[in-house]
């Protein structure tokens, strides 16, 4: 069996698409429906349920799938070690992050990484937090940022670092004169706000209760761009993480103002599926995050953890601090 047939056949799981992952291997889709065919042949096992879109794995394919990327994985650090005196890291290290991390800091990281590993590469997908935990759990994804993570049995998590919230408006608006903002000010203002299933709306709910504040809801978005997009026409206010508004407060299109007398933040973590072997490359990228992790409004502290990311498989790292107010998008 080829090792470049089982790279095929993990990208297509990986991309959920037989096109996608032709692309990726420069070969054409039919030619990647026939590696996965013949794969499926050889072991007598139906790998890929081809009735559904976005393709869905089955659970041997899933089996399957761990221990071919495993094996990808080892052979790229042999073949690293063997073709140098000294060793060098080899692969590829797959993110799923939420949209708000941002491509300008994952792209400093990335750049950053590649440069003094230049045998691995490092792919990060954008998309919806459900979504990073799925690709995380199904062994898809190494490592997944997400924010408020979730602590379950499953998961190993680590912070990484706190964002504080902010009132967002339009320039026109009459908020927009302030210093900052005392959160009585927030009563009866129109409000962009988040889709009532994320997290992040259930804490800025609870936030706005604690403080005897009524908002006027007037829209409600996913993600935190569509947001931004919806104040700066002058749908109403917004609070969002402080770091996701760099490139609208350069270009002076939004005013981001900081809570007067109180405090809201939003945690960001790194999970990564427990008892799932972690590469040498994806355990090094790991490190290099949580040594950069910016802590607060991204003073480029390190965030705080006292363990190593991979010393102990099965160790969660420690708890987000919860002594203000934290949310997630």
């Amino acid at each position: 069996m080829h090792l470049g047939s089982l790279k095929v056949f993990c990208d297509v799981v990986r991309q959920r698409s037989f096109s996608q992952a032709a692309l990726t291997n420069e070969i054409t889709q039919s030619a990647a429906s026939q590696i996965v065919s013949q794969l499926e042949k050889r072991i007598e096992v139906q790998l890929i349920d081809r009735s559904t879109r976005p393709l869905q794995i089955t659970p041997l394919g899933q089996a399957f799938y761990e221990g071919c990327k495993a094996l990808l994985e080892q052979y790229a650090e042999l073949e690293a070690s063997i073709r140098s005196a000294q060793t060098q890291l080899a692969g590829t290290v797959e993110v799923a992050a939420i949209y708000s991390v941002g491509l300008s800091d994952m792209g400093h990281y990335v750049e950053r990484f590649q440069a003094e590993q230049p045998g691995v590469k490092v792919h990060v997908e954008y998309l919806h937090p459900d979504r990073v935990y799925e690709r995380v759990l199904t062994g898809t994804a190494d490592l997944g940022l997400v924010s408020f993570p979730r602590r379950t049995a499953k998961l190993d998590t680590w912070p990484w670092r706190d964002e504080d919230m902010v009132v967002v408006c339009s320039p026109r608006h009459p908020l927009a004169q302030n210093v900052a903002v005392p959160i009585a000010h927030l009563e009866g203002q129109k409000f962009v706000h988040f889709d009532r299933n994320l997290e992040i709306r259930k804490q800025v709910d609870r936030f706005l209760r604690e403080h005897d504040v009524s908002v006027e809801v007037a829209a409600e978005f996913d993600n935190i761009e569509n947001i931004k997009q919806a104040v700066g026409v002058g749908a109403g206010i917004a609070l969002l993480p402080q770091p996701t508004l760099r490139r609208e407060v350069r270009a002076r299109t939004l005013v981001a103002l900081p809570l007067y007398n109180c405090k809201l933040t939003r945690p960001l973590g790194i999970i990564h599926r427990r008892r799932q072997r972690l590469s040498a490359a994806a355990r090094c990228f790991l490190d290099l995050l949580l040594q950069n992790g910016q802590g607060g409004n991204g003073d480029g502290k390190a965030a705080a953890h006292n363990h190593h990311p991979h010393k102990d498989g099965n160790h969660r790292g420690p708890k987000t601090g919860l002594s203000k107010r934290t949310v997630e998008s």
